[in-house]
């Protein structure tokens, strides 16, 4: 009876987030086709504007960490949903550059209240026996704010304007306060009420255990190829291997739409691939040995994704690497939680956060290097490395299947 409940917490916390995730996931679509019609004059604003959002979290993890040491999980979802709400409906408005800088800095602070309440919240109400599932559900559901934000932003902008979509979703953002009030609850557990430890003991137990800071760099990288590399690089990848985009049934299909369709494909997976990895990491293979082959797979398959291939088995290879990326940020997430929860030092969530923010921003900058200087493939290449030499360095831990 416990652990339905656990689940129904986790499950609205995760709605939650998918409500106020749309309109950050709109602009993925929206703003490099309809730049002009948002107040900018050039493409490059565009990709400041969708990287600043996640630079600006990197000083915020260890500020939100503390200040849940002493408000409840339903003031921070509250504080989340107010400013999620009120910066979609922004997006429709912006007159310029800077503001649209303020308003993306402002869902920094949205996502991470979001982001380190899910840590710790799965972490309070999860065991070692359904860790797994328990991040597999919270992944799965909050991103089907992105496959709704990402389908349905791009044709609403198209048919009724940047305006009108942006008002749309964040009204669909404040329906989110209903699960809010509902089923959070007002009070604090006992793990909130603890004030977070300090970081300089938590530097010394990340340091001073190998295990702990491999862990760590898994995140981080995973987070560079998969939210970084993989996001930012996949049109212009299907664009180089299709010459532009595909004839289906006499019409032609540009690479900006097979982007979007190969985007929204994995979300649309994510409610049960997520729950499902976590559960057979829980009970039948171990978390350490999936995240370890799993790593080994993602390097093969983009390795494959760079190669000549024949395009049809070429779009078959696409969604698979897809489906490694739910597999991999999953499994990442739980195994850092089992060391966090192995260890007592909640903390270990928030350098997490810190380490994945950091790759996810770095990711398209590395990306886009490697396109200016070699050409995509090259960057694939590059992925598929980092991931050899992550998977070689997990290899003793995946061979114990535990974190000492």
């Amino acid at each position: 009876m416990a652990a339905d409940k656990n689940k129904l917490h986790i499950v609205c916390f995760a709605l939650i987030t998918a409500l106020c995730l749309i309109g950050d996931s709109m602009l993925y679509v929206v703003l490099p086709i309809h730049f002009q019609e948002a107040g900018l004059s050039s493409l490059w604003e565009v990709g400041v504007i969708l990287a600043v959002n996640r630079i600006v979290r990197l000083p915020l993890n260890p500020l939100v960490a503390r200040l849940y040491g002493r408000v409840s999980e339903r003031t921070g979802i509250l504080a989340a949903i107010a400013i999620g709400v009120l910066t979609t409906a922004s997006y429709g408005f912006m007159p310029g550059f800077a503001f649209w800088i303020a308003a993306r800095c402002l869902w920094g602070v949205a996502w991470t209240l979001l982001r380190i309440g899910s840590l710790f919240c799965i972490l309070r109400l999860s065991s070692p026996g359904n860790r797994g599932h328990y991040t597999g559900v919270y992944n799965g559901v909050y991103r089907l704010g992105s496959l709704v934000g990402m389908l349905f932003g791009g044709i609403l902008a198209d048919f009724a304007g940047v305006s009108f979509t942006a008002l749309l979703f964040s009204l669909i953002s404040a329906v989110s306060l209903i699960p809010a009030l509902l089923f959070i609850p007002k009070g604090k557990s006992g793990s909130e009420q603890a004030a977070v430890s300090g970081f300089g003991a938590d530097f010394k137990v990340v340091f001073s255990d190998p295990d702990v800071c491999r862990l760590l760099l898994a995140g981080g990288a995973i987070a560079l190829v998969v939210q970084g590399v993989l996001a930012s690089t996949l049109s212009r990848l299907i664009a180089v291997h299709t010459y532009g985009g595909i004839e289906l049934a006499g019409l032609f299909v540009g690479a900006a739409s097979l982007g979007g369709f190969f985007q929204a494909l994995r979300w649309s997976w994510e409610p049960w691939l997520a729950p499902l990895t976590g559960r057979l990491s829980d009970k039948k293979y171990g978390r350490l040995r999936m995240l370890f082959w799993v790593l080994c797979a993602a390097a093969v398959f983009l390795v494959l994704l760079a190669a000549p291939l024949p395009l049809a088995l070429w779009f078959c290879v696409l969604p698979g690497m897809q489906v490694l990326a739910t597999a991999l940020t999953t499994l990442s997430d739980a195994a850092l939680a089992d060391a966090a929860a192995f260890s007592g030092k909640r903390n270990l969530l928030v350098f997490y956060a810190f380490i994945v923010d950091a790759g996810a921003a770095f990711g398209p900058l590395a990306a886009y290097a490697f396109i200016e200087f070699s050409g995509v493939d090259a960057a694939y290449v590059f992925a598929a490395a980092l991931f050899c030499v992550l998977s070689l360095s997990l290899r003793p831990q995946a061979a114990r299947g535990t974190v000492r």
